[in-house]
């Protein structure tokens, strides 16, 4: 691990005895949140990605922008209006010497469905019909209708070899048994909410990385996080909370890295006839659910002072969002506008609906998924208490949160949300659009929201080849959604890692991932 040893008052002999620390190739990184599960298919959460990249790799990637970049796949192009072809990476092995071919692809998408995990992977096999095998190194996926996004989709789509077969499962995979992938790093062991450790891939077809062993160590803590940096347990950390931002960004010893992010803080109105949590009116639970009310939907958005939560709780490390996707994305409308801050349009609203005294509900939250999603979360029980609102609050880990979210247990939620593929589709297809298990669709709607012109408009937009009809739909599609407050977004985040200054060399990602293959020393420059 790299060392500092000024930092920690050692003399210039011991400096000199301690250099071969900063070649010793060991890569040690504090991470906010790691893993539940080494199964590549058990999640779609980002956490579980980004660790799980190092080991599988994707038949698509994407560079720090979200451009797509040859994976597995080399090359994809739709040769019909519902087949595409996929070129595959000849010349490549599995962690075990088993060379990849077509057969672990095929393997691979048609498993997904059979992983019974917390967030399903469906999400990004939604438009598969069938994969057909055309040679070692050649697929078609033919695909439910017209599905120009296919690709977006397969940048999380992970490859396991074949020969893994139907009968393997989390006790396989955690134990690494069944952990062979054909990612830049080998599994070592891992650890539940605590290290991941990786050895380097000599055959990579990534080409050597240049640390043999990378320990993600899980710190959920932010404070612990940010002291083993100080302390030199850690060479890098993610998720800098806003509290210690501007102390590390003005200190000469640290060096900070940050980004834009994709990540929108989204407040989740179940709409449902009955309430999964009881709501109270002067202290007595009410049979209506007011949130199924776009006035009172519409009362909470206006309550909401985004400059507030960007300046104040999140002390800059942010924007205000006004939809579902961050600017420039496939599918973002201009239209929309900026959203107004307006506490006494708000509480006629209330009024107007029949709760003039306002009322009690839960909102939950995750206090450990992203930065900041805590104190988000208590500042806007704060902001709606000025409505009337009695809101209890609270933020709880996402290995509590999430299965529940999944068994839509929750009234009122809000969790953060990326468009990782960076397009529409991605997200109005899993959040918005009304649950259709059989196209695929609404895999993450928890709030019961069913809009018929919504879900028209967005059908007809995934089954539009031309790019600028289908971005008109889209935009059309968003719109729909945000006017009826299907989702409230709040914020898009920003992040920020750390390390020890002149040591790392790194290019922050939008979609938030630390990745060790992409982390460079000083030295090796």
């Amino acid at each position: 691990m790299l060392k500092n040893a000024l930092r920690t008052g050692i003399a210039a002999v011991a400096l000199f005895a301690a250099a071969p620390a900063a070649f010793s190739q060991e890569l040690t990184l504090g991470l906010r949140a790691g893993p539940d599960s080494i199964d590549p298919h058990w999640s779609t959460l980002g956490s579980q990605a980004e660790a799980l990249r190092h080991i599988f790799d994707t038949l698509v990637d994407a560079d720090d922008t979200l451009q797509l970049q040859p994976g597995l796949a080399v090359s994809w192009e739709p040769i019909e209006d519902t087949t595409w072809e996929f070129k595959l990476r000849e010349d490549v092995t599995f962690h075990d010497g088993t060379p990849f071919t077509a057969e672990d692809v095929k393997f691979s998408i048609e498993r997904i469905p059979e992983v019974t995990g917390p967030m399903s992977m469906t999400l990004y096999t939604k438009y598969v019909d069938s994969v057909e095998v055309i040679d070692d190194y050649t697929i078609h996926v033919h695909t439910k209708g017209i599905a120009p996004a296919l690709p977006n989709d397969f940048t999380r789509m992970f490859i396991v070899p074949s020969e893994t077969g139907e009968g393997a499962g989390n006790e396989e995979f955690n134990s690494g048994e069944a952990a062979i992938g054909t990612g830049p790093y080998r599994f070592v062991s891992w650890e539940p909410k605590g290290d991941l450790v990786l050895e380097r891939f000599e055959d990579s077809w990534r080409g050597e990385s240049e640390w043999e062993r990378v320990i993600r160590k899980e710190i959920p803590d932010d404070a612990a996080r940010v002291a083993a940096l100080r302390s030199g347990q850690v060479d890098m950390i993610n998720y800098v909370p806003a509290t210690d931002y501007l102390s590390m960004e003005n200190d000469p010893e640290i060096e900070t890295f940050t980004s834009d992010s994709v990540y929108i803080l989204n407040v989740q109105p179940t709409v449902k006839d009955v309430a999964p949590q009881p709501i109270k009116v002067n202290g007595e639970e009410i049979d209506a659910n007011p949130l199924q009310d776009l006035r009172v939907r519409t009362a909470l958005d206006l309550a909401i002072n985004r400059e507030v939560l960007v300046n104040v709780v999140l002390e800059g490390l942010g924007t205000p969002a006004n939809q579902l996707m961050p600017e420039g994305f496939f599918g973002y409308t201009d239209e929309i506008g900026e959203k107004e801050y307006d506490i006494e349009r708000a509480q006629e609203l209330l009024t107007e609906a029949g709760y003039p005294d306002g009322f009690e509900i839960d909102f939950t939250c995750t206090n450990n998924r992203v930065p900041g999603d805590a104190v988000v979360c208590e500042a806007l029980a704060q902001m709606w208490s000025r409505l009337g609102l009695t809101v209890n609050a609270q933020a709880l880990n996402g290995t509590v949160f999430f299965p529940a979210a999944a068994n839509e247990e929750y009234t009122m939620a809000m969790s953060a949300w990326g468009t990782l593929t960076g397009e529409a589709a991605y997200t109005y297809g899993a959040m918005v659009h009304s649950k259709d298990p059989e196209k695929g669709f609404g895999n993450f709607n928890r709030t019961g929201y069913a809009n018929p012109e919504f879900d028209e408009v967005f059908v007809e937009g995934t089954q539009t080849l031309d790019t600028e009809e289908r971005r008109a739909l889209y935009e059309e599609a968003s719109l729909i959604a945000m006017e009826d407050r299907a989702l409230i977004p709040t914020v898009i985040l920003q992040t920020v890692w750390a390390a020890e200054a002149d040591t790392l060399t790194f290019t922050p990602r939008v979609d938030q991932e630390t990745r060790a293959y992409e982390i460079e020393s000083v030295d090796a420059e």
